[in-house]
């Protein structure tokens, strides 16, 4: 047992986190079967178009993350050949609220009479309060779009909130007490009366404390994960739906700070995506478990939420978030100045300070790894390593201490984060001190240069004494790797475009390889440009990406 990482992991936590986590494992309440109260009147159906693709094989067989599993007995609900994330997308019941779900409206109806028979109230992973939450939402979004909900489908959902209320995730917070209290204020409108007016109340309470922390200045959600601020966005454009479905439960004035809320939230997403349209992968971030950006603003637009889903050319600075958007055509690159999140729930988080995201022409170049897996092991491990991302990597440590599934101990703290203009384009700045806990205290500050038809990344690792220091570009599968008679490498993709990447002053990049992980459970092969060096600091190292005309 590493005792030192123990420390360095819990010191950050809220005291709060403690007593909830310990009422959390001690108090097992018992589930609440008494009736459902009475059902409220709508007043139009829910209004957001139907945007995600089934999930469904056949009757009784899933795919999710990649992986195909039937549903044969009541046991596969809690499957334990399944990955943990498997069994929650099985219990969420995403598949209510897909394309063509008139046509399984029956398949439907079946299916959560057999997850109410099959699933003990309070027993399994259905239970657990993520699942719960997202699985209360889809049923009351599918029985306010025309769908028939039975009276024991009704009367279930009340005794999953009662549970759900006993349960609140306060011990993690983050995106996961977002959903407790959007389920809540989803049940607390579907039903009547005063049970249903207390789970709104509460419901409401809590997201009037979360938004305004989890809902940064400049619109990001605060885990700088482009997919969970998708999620996040997703949970408030849900919310704005429900006001339009009882618009005489809840104020004006709370629908309008949830539209405020929506713009901000799409205008920083537009800042953090390709020119392809969907989202760079910083921390925990892959294709397909949320909305595509595109989808979201489909969203907002049906709701008379109107958004550009364009990002501004030139410079700009995300500075709540810390992130930087350096536009010059036919150059895009998101630049990684963050911290790795909120102290007290880094769960998502990767060690990927300074790393970068780079597109040319519309075609992503380089990028980071992704995310395949959130089961502990190797490959986890390596995800969220330093070495899985566009930054550099001292002494074969990462720059902050990842570990476990969702765990982080030391971390990275980014500093004296400069942009501005230079000739001809553009330079954003920054160093941190996660490497500071090694021997010789090592600092690394990056410098990217942005011109016309060339970028230029100036590393410098200051401190005492030898260290080895390596610096990794990862290239998207879909760009051809050759090396030069030079030594140099040159980059294709697309029309005939060329791009040479060259270490100065004798720098030397090698060819390695590495995995892209677009989606949770997909891995595709890739090069990696890899430059090594063993040097007593302060050591510098430049590599430049030219257009080859």
């Amino acid at each position: 047992m590493n005792l030192a990482r123990y420390y360095h992991t819990l010191r950050f936590l809220k005291a709060s986190q403690f007593v909830w986590r310990a009422r959390f494992a001690l108090l097992r309440p018992s589930p609440d079967k008494s009736p459902a109260p009475l059902l409220r009147a709508r007043a139009c159906a829910f209004p957001l178009p139907v945007l995600r693709e089934s999930n469904l094989v056949d009757a009784n067989t899933f795919r999710f993350l990649g992986t195909t599993r039937a549903l044969r007995d009541a046991g596969d609900w809690n499957n334990s050949q399944a990955s943990r994330l498997w069994l929650y997308n099985l219990h969420y019941f995403n598949d209510l609220n897909t394309t063509q779900r008139e046509q399984r409206s029956g398949l439907h109806e079946n299916l959560i009479a057999r997850w109410i028979a099959e699933n003990t109230p309070g027993s399994g992973v259905g239970w657990e309060p993520y699942p719960l939450s997202l699985r209360i939402v889809n049923w009351i979004k599918w029985a306010c779009s025309g769908f028939a909900l039975s009276d024991a489908a009704a009367q279930s959902v009340a005794v999953q909130v009662r549970y759900l209320r006993k349960r609140l995730e306060h011990h993690l917070l983050g995106n996961h007490l977002l959903a407790n209290s959007k389920a809540l204020i989803f049940a607390g409108l579907f039903f009547q009366g005063r049970e249903a007016d207390g789970w709104r109340a509460c419901g409401l309470s809590l997201l009037d404390a979360q938004l305004p922390e989890q809902i940064l200045e400049d619109g990001g959600h605060f885990e700088r994960s482009t997919m969970y601020h998708c999620i996040a966005l997703q949970d408030l454009l849900d919310l704005v739906a429900l006001t339009r479905v009882f618009p005489l439960v809840l104020s004006d004035e709370v629908g309008d700070r949830w539209t405020t809320l929506v713009r901000r939230m799409v205008a920083w997403l537009a800042k953090m995506c390709h020119p392809d349209g969907e989202i760079s992968f910083f921390n925990d971030a892959a294709f397909g478990v949320a909305l595509a950006p595109a989808q979201l603003r489909a969203s907002a637009g049906a709701l008379g939420i109107a958004s550009d889903g364009m990002a501004p050319s030139g410079l700009s600075r995300l500075d709540a978030s810390g992130y930087v958007r350096l536009n010059l055509d036919p150059i895009s690159i998101v630049f990684d100045a963050a911290p790795v999140g909120p102290d007290y729930q880094p769960g998502h988080a990767h060690a990927d300070t300074l790393s970068f995201e780079l597109s040319w022409n519309g075609q992503r170049v380089i990028t980071n790894s992704g995310t395949s897996t959130y089961d502990v092991g190797s490959q986890r491990a390596r995800e969220r390593s330093t070495a899985a991302h566009n930054t550099v990597e001292v002494d074969g440590e990462d720059s902050s201490e990842v570990w476990g599934a969702f765990r982080v101990a030391r971390r990275a703290r980014p500093d004296a984060l400069r942009t501005g203009p230079i000739p001809g384009g553009f330079r954003a700045a920054c160093s941190h001190d996660g490497y500071r806990r090694l021997t010789g205290s090592p600092e690394h500050r990056r410098e990217i240069d942005v011109r016309m038809a060339s970028v230029r990344i100036n590393d410098v690792v200051s401190g005492r004494g030898l260290h080895r220091l390596a610096g990794y570009f990862h290239l998207h599968p879909n760009v051809r790797l050759h090396e030069m008679s030079s030594g140099d490498w040159q980059i294709q993709f697309g029309e005939g475009i060329r791009l040479c990447v060259r270490g100065e002053d004798g720098l030397r990049l090698t060819r390695e390889q590495s995995d892209y992980a677009s989606e949770f459970g997909a891995l595709t092969p890739r090069s990696v440009l890899v430059w090594r060096i063993e040097q007593k600091l302060p050591a510098s190292a430049t590599v430049t990406i030219v257009e080859d005309r």
